[in-house]
């Protein structure tokens, strides 16, 4: 009988389905164990060979779970809201509902054709009103809470409002916008209810404010920082430029301490770990005030070195500081606007990872020193960020090297004590102690002291205190598109009212236009249906807008993370309609026990929902205040992209080896259109791309040559391997098999479809091992072979080694064939050592032993030590130190009797021929060497 892996493989993917054989229940006898995937965003192109990799070994470790009796959670769904999909309506002008459920298809077919284990019945999709339903629900609550530093943790807003009828706000220790005045209760009470509103939203969880963004106008809309690489967008190389914007923003910098602290508590990645404490930045220092001269306006600085004051030569402010404009001289004016506007096209990444790069102008500005009252003139600089601490630096050269390289560059005077130095480290240090000695009142002081003294004498002389800063700033949460979950909110003379939660989903409306308005409005303002009755309840024509009982709704959408920070959560009860989950399905799942994903989610997805899950701890709504005990961050399986190069100062595309001396971007083009002489199907390109219809192509030797680079297999990169021909070809186990074989799970690893054939041939020696099963007693060799691959297997899929698994199923396949075993005890645990990896063959062969149920349900081989203690030793028999054979004899065997048996031997007598030897050394457990 042949291995027909397109039978096998159709059969128990079809049977899996009909009989529901993952469905996991919310409650059972069995211990809980809830493995996750980041769930994809259904794109026009598939799944790539890439996105399986984590999707397997999580499967592996979540049907192994099954086998060891768990009550498994496995669900799949989509992040179906987003960019791609609005991107694709434009250029088509199809609906992306209609797109995405095309999409959607597509991928399921795909998942189900890789033979995963997941629970469909649960599936989530973000894009799904009666999913979105609930992030709009978790929106409001924010808009109601607060966060109250004395308790720690977010409060509703009722309860400030309370506060601030009976006191005022000076009693209140709140996490808040910096500008809020102090009021009392009398103020309170006489404050007119949109004098409430305002200032409620400046210590509302989520709120409205102008914030700087990234906007891209070819999309028209703003861009989170990983969608902007070198100055233009990710995806298609658009400029964007830093634009001030109202934008609703999450207050996630309320929870900094408690995300830094929730990292100790959770087995995640130490680079991912490092990598959000980065991003969080916590540091402690001052804040010091610098009075600008000749105005009432004051510079505020945080320093992590109040102790280096007396050194500070200069100050510099990011380009976007508010009071720029106001403290630059008509002389300084144009200079400045230029830099400021030349600023405004660099992303903030980029300006962060720019470490080279000096660029400055001086404002004409001064600011006083707070001690010398010495003027200290003011600069702008990109390498300070506004979304950094104040958006402002005291400079201090001796301090500071990149202040240092500011100065010197700038010719800015500096200390004749910081003339000539080695600028090292060491250098610094002691350069900060001559400071702190050659100052007042700060002589004699250790660096710890000398920061003490500093803070007290700010504080007597109002302008600064000790402080604790944080790198995390609030999250920009609007998004100028269509495709994405609409704000449950309506405007009421300019100030954001909730919609009720028994009036949820606020469903997206139609529009004709997925582009903005006419006059710079979002996609959303294209709707003629999209006004809010407060009446009726219900969204009604534009036209009835009477803002008495009818009022404009919100025309931003939610950015792309809101759907997924609490998809996790909602998996645990996904059909419940009637609150975001019941307090008996969280009780019992409580949290993921694995999370498989990508570590580029970071700072991005990783850290917003572990924002939202405190946040709905803080609440009581969810159990834990972390969502995921443990995350493994799967490597990348990397293919070869090939880029064009277009020029940004005119319209032409320049051929690789042309683009010397331009000013270009790479960008992505299809790997299809390219040939293996890196040649580009120009056409193809041009209709794929029709932006770049009237482009001229600037070719060498009347060719277009690509660029390549190895990256991450991506469709973002055009650079992917289909998994449908693999499967067809090979079969969906094999492509599994052949996945984890690449290498260790959280290392990247290049894809080659050549090596497959290597696992393809392992699973006909595996099917060809049960052409014939017998009921008869395994021998030794037979149970010692199963037995250390139960444990490697076992060890293996604990500590998440997948790849050696492949190897030690190879090796167990080929002793088992050498050793002719046809034994059932032997076979039948191996194949569910096998099933995890490989679901599909392991079914059939389960069936073949003669079981009518789903291998899934059986239990784990039990690895059991004894079979793989020797009985036996093979000792080399030397004569005169060399060996020539071979004997096999029991280990507790005695030296007299070793010697005896060795020389009773018919080719020790063969050996010796008559001859008695003239000495017998024998080492028991190692060798026997005759001498003579």
């Amino acid at each position: 009988m042949n291995y027909n892996f397109r039978e096998i493989e159709a059969k128990w993917q079809k049977y899996w389905a009909k009989n529901q054989t993952f469905k996991a229940n919310n409650g059972s006898d069995k211990p809980k164990y809830y493995v996750l995937d980041m769930f994809p965003y259904p794109s026009g192109a598939g799944l790539h060979v890439g996105h399986p990799l984590g999707y397997i070994a999580s499967d592996i470790y979540a049907r192994y779970k099954r086998h060891k009796g768990f009550n498994v959670l496995h669900p799949m769904g989509y992040d179906s809201f987003g960019l791609p999909a609005e991107q694709y309506a434009i250029q088509t002008g199809q609906h992306p509902a209609i797109t995405t459920e095309t999409n959607i298809k597509r991928y399921r077919e795909q998942l189900d054709q890789l033979g995963f284990s997941f629970d469909w019945d649960r599936e989530v999709r973000t894009s799904n009103p009666k999913y979105y339903k609930w992030t709009q629900w978790v929106f409001i609550q924010l808009f109601n809470s607060w966060y109250n530093k004395t308790s720690n943790k977010a409060e509703d807003i009722s309860n400030l409002i309370s506060i601030f009828e009976k006191e005022g706000n000076a009693v209140v220790d709140a996490v808040c916008d910096d500008d809020v005045s102090a009021f009392t209760a009398e103020d309170w009470t006489s404050f007119s209810d949109k004098t409430k509103q305002e200032i409620l939203l400046k210590y509302r969880l989520t709120y409205l404010a102008d914030a700087e963004v990234n906007w891209c106008p070819a999309f028209g809309t703003v861009l989170a920082n990983d969608e902007v690489v070198n100055g233009v967008s990710e995806r298609g190389g658009y400029p964007v430029i830093r634009k001030k914007m109202t934008q609703w923003m999450m207050r996630i910098a309320a929870y900094a301490q408690r995300l830094l602290d929730g990292l100790d508590t959770i087995d995640w990645p130490q680079p991912l770990k490092d990598s959000q404490t980065n991003w969080i930045g916590r540091s402690e220092g001052a804040h010091v005030e610098f009075k600008v001269k000749g105005s009432d306006d004051i510079i505020s600085v945080f320093t992590t070195r109040p102790d280096t004051i007396f050194g500070v030569s200069f100050m510099t402010l990011a380009p976007e500081h508010e009071l720029v404009a106001k403290i630059t001289t008509l002389e300084q004016k144009a200079e400045v606007d230029a830099y400021v506007e030349a600023t405004a096209k660099r992303s903030e990444r980029d300006r962060m990872a720019d470490v080279k790069t000096i660029s400055g102008v001086f404002t004409g500005g001064y600011v006083e020193h707070p001690f010398t009252k010495e003027p200290i003139p003011i600069w702008i600089g990109d390498y300070v960020l506004a979304s950094y601490g104040t958006g402002a630096v005291m400079a201090v050269p001796c301090g500071d090297q990149r202040d240092y390289d500011f100065a010197k560059h700038f010719d800015i005077p500096i200390p004749n004590i910081f003339e000539g130095i080695d600028i090292s480290e060491e250098a610094f240090a002691d350069k900060a102690n001559t400071i702190i000695a050659n100052s007042d009142f700060l002589n004699g002081l250790s660096y710890k002291d000398a920061t003490k003294k500093i803070i007290e004498e700010l504080e007597k002389i109002g302008q600064g205190e000790g402080k604790i800063n944080y790198r995390l700033r609030d999250a920009v949460f609007s998004r100028q598109r269509y495709w994405g979950e609409p704000f449950p909110v309506y405007y009421v003379n300019g100030m954001p009212q909730m919609i009720a939660d028994e009036h949820l989903p606020l469903e997206l409306p139609e529009v004709e236009k997925y582009l903005p308005t006419e006059t710079g409005e979002p996609p959303l303002g294209n709707a003629l249906v999209w006004a809010w009755d407060t009446e009726k309840c219900t969204v009604v024509n534009n036209q009835l807008i009477n803002n008495e009982t009818v009022f404009p709704l919100e025309l931003n959408t939610m950015p792309g993370w809101a759907g997924s920070s609490q998809y996790f959560n909602r998996y645990m009860d996904p059909k419940n309609n009637k609150e975001i989950y019941s307090q008996e399905a969280i009780g019992y799942w409580q949290d993921v026990d694995l999370y498989i994903g990508g570590s580029e989610h970071a700072t991005g997805h990783l850290l917003y929902s572990r924002f939202w899950q405190k946040f709905l701890f803080d609440k009581g709504i969810a159990p834990k205040d972390e969502f995921a005990k443990k995350l493994i961050n799967q490597g990348m399986i990397t293919g070869t992209s090939a880029f064009v190069y277009k020029d940004l100062d005119s319209n032409k595309v320049f051929s690789k080896g042309l683009k010397a001396n331009h000013n270009v971007i790479p960008i992505h083009a299809d790997v299809s259109m390219v040939n293996a002489s890196d040649e580009l199907d120009i056409e193809a390109f041009k209709k794929w791309q029709p932006e770049y219809k009237d482009s001229e192509f600037v070719l060498e030797d009347g060719k277009y040559i690509v660029g390549r680079e190895v990256e991450k297999m991506s469709k973002s990169k055009y650079n992917v391997v289909n998994p449908d021909a693999i499967c067809e070809e090979y079969g969906a186990d094999s492509l599994r098999l052949y996945e984890m074989f690449l290498g260790p799970l959280e290392q990247s690893k290049p894809w080659n479809t050549a090596g497959i054939t290597g696992v393809h041939s392992f699973f006909k020696k595996l099917w060809k091992l049960y052409a014939a099963i017998e009921d008869k007693e395994p021998t030794a060799d037979n149970l010692k072979t199963l037995h250390k691959t139960i444990k490697k297997v076992e060890e293996d899929i604990e500590n998440f080694s997948f790849n050696t698994s492949v190897s030690t199923f190879m090796i167990c396949v080929n002793e088992l064939t050498a050793q002719k075993c046809t034994s059932k005890a032997i076979l039948e645990p191996l194949v569910i050592l096998v099933s995890p990896y490989a679901p599909h063959i392991a079914e059939e062969l389960w069936e073949k032993l003669g079981h009518d149920e789903s291998i899934s349900e059986a239990s784990f081989p039990k690895f059991e030590e004894k079979y793989l203690v020797e009985s036996s030793k093979e000792y080399p028999i030397s004569f005169n130190g060399k060996m020539r054979f071979k004997l096999e004899l029991p280990l507790d065997m005695g030296k007299d009797d070793i010697e005896a048996a060795v020389m009773a031997h018919e080719k020790t007598q063969a050996q010796l021929q008559g001859r008695t030897p003239k000495k017998v050394i024998v080492v028991p457990g190692k060798i026997v060497n005759i001498v003579g």
